[in-house]
């Protein structure tokens, strides 16, 4: 089949599963579609596949099946009702995302955060971001046929998500960053509880790490599989775990220190060949960094301070301006670029989210690829649709 043909628009999809042109004197090439609905797109997200045989010869990818215009919605929203939509984007990664925006709102402002919050900001960020690995961790095993080590991994989880639910109230979306600190402070028990569960954590780690991590099928179905150069991952904009997987050391947290990062002692790991395995195990060493984080925070933090945003219930009217702020979430760095008009709603706001560019190159790497690889592929680069879409 011509390129020129598979450069048309895909069919709709009641147009059925696949589709196969015959070309006279050619291979068959087949046309299949993986998603909106499937158990390995990790979303709603739709590819259309040209194959022949078991060979990925193009894809186009679909976007759009969970866009609700957050963007456009933040305009009409009170600068403190903002962080609920925050929360809705990555909804794995909901602290993260609460921090980003509320020092984009801080920075314009000029606003001093207590030296207690920031503590606490970080702590539980960081323990997000090992919740968010660790369920991208136990989906990539799923994804290649490995069930245990999903138990150890949401074990885990369970015990952060349950900590996150007497901080906040709720499992996720928290609403629970405010704009000059927090909305009430950790309860009494936090700092015990935290200890009891560092050392739990890191044993749930370590059992998928040595279960998973170098077991001989895990490797056989993982490395060498869609190597993706230092070259093209900068080209096509990845961030996070996609690009410090093909050797490229950038982290924001290093790279342009926020919040209270620059007191801590911390490695950015990076891989040697690009490839699905390198970007597992990316995420499996970020996650002992992190615990190392919250480790030396709980060092550091003051045992009493105040946390609460020094605007207490009045409206927030930042002065008239623009601000960019960026940040390093679970997966890759997210930006906020913020225009304030001097009223009580943002004039303008722009996520750049890290989840879509990294989903750029999703053609670069399934292109002359096996479709069984395909889930693999697309589960390394560990998208979250609500991102994505927004």
């Amino acid at each position: 089949m011509a390129d020129a043909a598979r450069n048309v628009t895909a069919p709709p999809l009641d147009s059925g599963a696949a589709q196969a042109r015959p070309v006279s004197g050619e291979p068959v090439e087949m046309l299949l579609n993986m998603g909106p609905q499937h158990p390995s797109t990790h979303g709603v997200f739709r590819m259309v596949l040209w194959v022949d045989g078991e060979k990925i010869v193009d894809i186009v990818p679909h976007i759009g099946y969970l866009h609700r215009g957050s963007e456009k919605l933040c305009e009409g929203e009170q600068y403190h009702q903002v962080i609920t939509l925050f929360d809705r984007l990555d909804y794995i990664a909901n602290f993260n995302n609460e921090h980003v925006y509320v020092r984009a709102v801080e920075r314009l402002m000029g606003l001093e955060v207590p030296e207690r919050a920031e503590y606490l900001r970080v702590i539980l960020c960081e323990l997000n971001r090992i919740a968010s690995h660790l369920l991208f961790i136990a989906t990539m095993g799923l994804d290649a046929g490995a069930m245990t080590p999903s138990m150890f991994c949401f074990r885990g989880r369970e015990r952060i998500q349950a900590l996150f639910e007497a901080v906040s109230g709720a499992r996720m979306m928290h609403n629970y960053f405010r704009i000059g600190g927090l909305k009430e402070d950790v309860p009494e028990d936090f700092m015990p509880r935290l200890r009891e569960l560092m050392p739990q954590i890191r044993e749930d780690l370590e059992e998928s790490d040595k279960l998973l991590s170098f077991n001989e099928i895990f490797l056989a179905r993982l490395k060498d599989i869609s190597p993706v150069t230092a070259e093209d991952a900068i080209d096509y904009g990845l961030t996070g775990p996609c690009l410090r997987a093909s050797g490229v050391e950038y982290d924001v947290r290093k790279a342009a220190p926020y919040s209270l990062y620059d007191r801590f002692d911390f490695n950015v790991p990076t891989g040697l060949d690009g490839d699905c395995w390198d970007r597992y195990y990316l995420r499996v060493q970020e996650c002992y960094e992190s615990l190392s984080i919250i480790e030396q925070a709980m060092e550091q933090m003051p045992a009493e301070g105040n946390v609460l945003s020094s605007l207490g219930r009045r409206l927030v009217r930042p002065p008239a301006g623009e601000v960019y702020v960026r940040a390093e979430n679970p997966r890759g760095e997210i930006g906020v670029y913020l225009v304030s008009d001097g009223s009580d709603r943002p004039y303008r706001l722009k996520v750049r989210p890290p989840s879509f560019c990294n989903l750029s190159a999703i053609r670069l790497m399934l292109i002359n690829t096996w479709v069984a690889d395909s889930v693999v592929i697309l589960g390394s680069l560990d998208i979250v649709m609500g991102e994505v879409d927004r």
